[in-house]
């Protein structure tokens, strides 16, 4: 382990980022409309949203990321971006899965699919490739605290619901974990701005937060449930409680705002290592998911 002015990381030649071969179609073709705990509205409207964005999200950070391989002479760092994009391309093929059987239910995941890519596509034709580099590595950083708090959080894991949803979410939340640092690692590399990583973040934490907020309310309202009396009102109090929108994730995505933040300056290694031997270890709930490795 290294020290720092800011806390305790985890050296770089420790970490380990593995792409693993999942396949969550078969469990996922059970899931119900309302999948959440409790058949919950919102909540399921929320898991909704942020599948219907991983896809073209994770397509966008390879794209940013391996724009830079070339210029990264570290041997260990480039292992960590081959596993990088190996788990990203999986992370956004499963969820289009999930989205897929979404649609089938009546949610609007493959528009919010689509607006999303042309978002995406037009940043990456107006902004330099630093700045998307950037925007993936405050994305990162956004998607690893979600992850952390769902891996820590059992009233997390619990609203998940649908037993499905929780296995693919847990997966990913791991693999999020994993390679936290390795976007962040090569803008730091190819000599990104501090400056323009910091206000990066600043937009991405609101942006983002808001734009979830706001989507999963609009999503409920095309969901005829959102109709009956009580439903909303009820579903509005427990969305507002959730750990998504606590006040802990808001400052732990601020901290990334601080001059010479790093994302290991959070050590998370010993979660880490439970849930991959929980999820993935020789009696792991995951393993007959697991069809190979790709490293």
């Amino acid at each position: 382990m290294a020290t720092t002015g800011t806390g305790t990381r985890q050296s770089s030649s420790d970490r380990k980022v593995q792409a693993r071969r999942v396949g969550f179609e078969d469990a996922l073709a059970e899931v119900p409309r309302h999948f959440a705990a409790d058949g919950d509205l919102l909540l399921s409207h929320m898991g909704a949203a942020l599948s219907a964005m991983f896809p073209e999200g994770e397509e966008f950070f390879i794209r940013t990321v391996r724009h830079y391989r070339d210029q990264i002479t570290d041997p260990v760092l480039r292992r960590q971006v081959a596993g990088f994009i190996g788990q990203e391309t999986t992370h956004g093929r499963e969820h289009r899965v999930l989205n897929d059987r979404l649609a089938e239910l009546g949610y609007v995941t493959k528009r919010v699919e689509r607006a999303t890519g042309r978002l995406l596509r037009l940043r990456e034709r107006v902004a330099s490739p630093q700045s998307n580099l950037a925007e993936t590595v405050a994305l990162e950083h956004l998607t690893a605290t979600l992850a952390e708090r769902l891996l820590s959080d059992p009233d997390a894991r619990a609203s998940l619901g649908h037993p499905a949803i929780r296995s693919l979410f847990l997966w990913h939340a791991l693999e999020e974990s994993e390679h936290k640092a390795v976007a962040f690692d090569v803008y730091r590399a190819v000599g990104g701005s501090e400056r323009v990583r910091i206000l990066t973040m600043k937009v991405v934490r609101y942006g983002f937060m808001g734009g979830l907020f706001a989507g999963t309310i609009l999503s409920s309202l095309t969901d005829p449930a959102s109709l009956r009396p009580g439903v909303l009102p009820r579903s509005l109090a427990r969305f507002v409680r959730h750990t998504v929108f606590s006040r802990r994730v808001w400052n732990d995505l601020k901290a990334a705002e601080k001059p010479g933040f790093h994302p290991d300056d959070r050590d998370n290694e010993a979660l880490v290592v439970m849930w991959r031997e929980e999820l993935f270890g020789p009696e792991g709930e995951l393993r007959d998911s697991v069809a190979g490795t790709v490293i």
